[in-house]
């Protein structure tokens, strides 16, 4: 029996080697399996394949996604973007980013937007420096003149600021109508002049009723947005001999076209201008109305408003610049002046002036 265990122990060598051989690759097929598992990408999936030339089952399941043995998808194609691809990129240049109108988003004509709702009016800035090129003393002579003021000159360095909302009470289904109260006030500040104890030189209270309608209608490339009329009061609420004041009614007209925007307001004085002898001649100075031009331009905002009374040759020009924002919603502001009637107390006073500071909103910011 020991003689035959060695024969039974090659017999059973040889059909393990016979059975090891039978289940190898070709020799022939070698090198092209190979090449092939090195072209895989996938980590996986190459490992897979090397197991299977060694006759090794995998040890990890083949992710169903991966590829096996097989040449790489071609890339995509590259397509030339279509129109409405380029939509939203050519609407931000039309209105601001939204490619809503200007006229729109200020007066909230939009249907989906809500019917009761507080809004920022004319600019909300603050003026630290304003400069003007004279100053108009003859209104406080009297006032100095009885307190026995010395050093009573006012300065040229003063500042300005201006706070000014709007609140729609009532508006129709589409929004297209809207009834408006707003309210604006603009202070000039000797905050500078020590000598005479930092005074507010002058404020001009400003409240308004109107109802607003969007139009809709088209024409030489424009689009009319807005008209609305209505009511305004407008005074420094001071005694005599520094009080001023008018009432007015105020039509407004408003048109566009892209980032440009033109605002006419005709108006009719109203108040009983032969009784008022602190400013009965006004008109002469502000005129029948006034139009302004704003124009935006990738985050800056550009106004230029013309008004007077040509009869009179009387009249003035504002220009102003609202930068991108710089800090949160803060947004530097410079203001140009020349002409009569920067604020009511000098409305029979020409000077030029020029103020510098920062500001909330535009004219037409949302």
């Amino acid at each position: 029996m020991s003689d035959s265990t060695p024969a039974i122990n090659a017999a059973v060598l040889l059909a393990a080697l016979l059975l090891c051989c039978a289940s190898a690759p070709a020799s022939s097929d070698s090198p092209d399996a190979l090449n092939a598992c090195s072209t895989i990408d996938d980590d996986q999936a190459r490992l897979a394949c090397y197991d299977r030339f060694m006759g090794r089952a995998p040890a990890t399941p083949i992710a169903a996604h991966a590829p096996i043995l097989t040449a790489p998808s071609p890339a995509p194609a590259m397509t030339a973007p279509t129109v409405a691809d380029a939509a939203p990129a050519a609407s931000a240049g039309a209105g601001g980013a939204s490619g809503t109108s200007l006229l729109t988003r200020a007066w909230s004509f939009d249907p989906d937007s809500d019917r009761y709702l507080i809004k920022l009016y004319r600019p909300n800035y603050l003026n630290p420096v304003r400069w003007q090129s004279r100053t108009n003393d003859q209104p406080f002579t009297p006032i100095f003149t009885a307190l026995k003021t010395d050093n009573s000159d006012l300065d040229k360095v003063e500042a300005a600021f201006q706070i000014s909302f709007k609140t729609r009470f009532w508006a129709s289904n589409d929004r297209r109508w809207g009834a408006w109260f707003a309210y604006t006030q603009q202070s000039f500040w000797q905050v500078y002049n020590g000598n005479i104890s930092s005074p507010f030189r002058d404020t001009n209270y400003e409240p308004e009723l109107k109802l607003a309608w969007q139009p809709k209608l088209h024409w030489g490339g424009f689009d009319w947005q807005l008209l609305s009329v209505g009511y305004t009061h407008e005074s420094n609420g001071r005694a005599d001999p520094i009080s001023r004041s008018w009432d007015r009614l105020v039509a407004e007209i408003g048109v566009e076209k892209g980032n440009f925007a033109l605002l006419l307001r005709p108006w009719i004085r109203i108040d009983d201008d032969s009784a008022d002898s602190d400013n009965s001649d006004i008109i002469d100075y502000y005129g029948y109305g006034d139009l302004t031009a704003v124009y935006k331009w990738h985050g800056h905002s550009f106004t230029l408003t013309g008004r007077g009374n040509l009869a009179q040759k009387k009249g003035a020009l504002r220009v102003t610049w609202m930068t991108p924002r710089l800090l949160g919603p803060l947004r530097g502001y410079v203001v140009g002046f020349t002409g009569y009637g920067d604020t009511l107390l000098d409305y029979n006073f020409k000077q030029n002036a020029v103020s510098v500071g920062i500001a909330l909103n535009d004219l037409l910011d949302r």
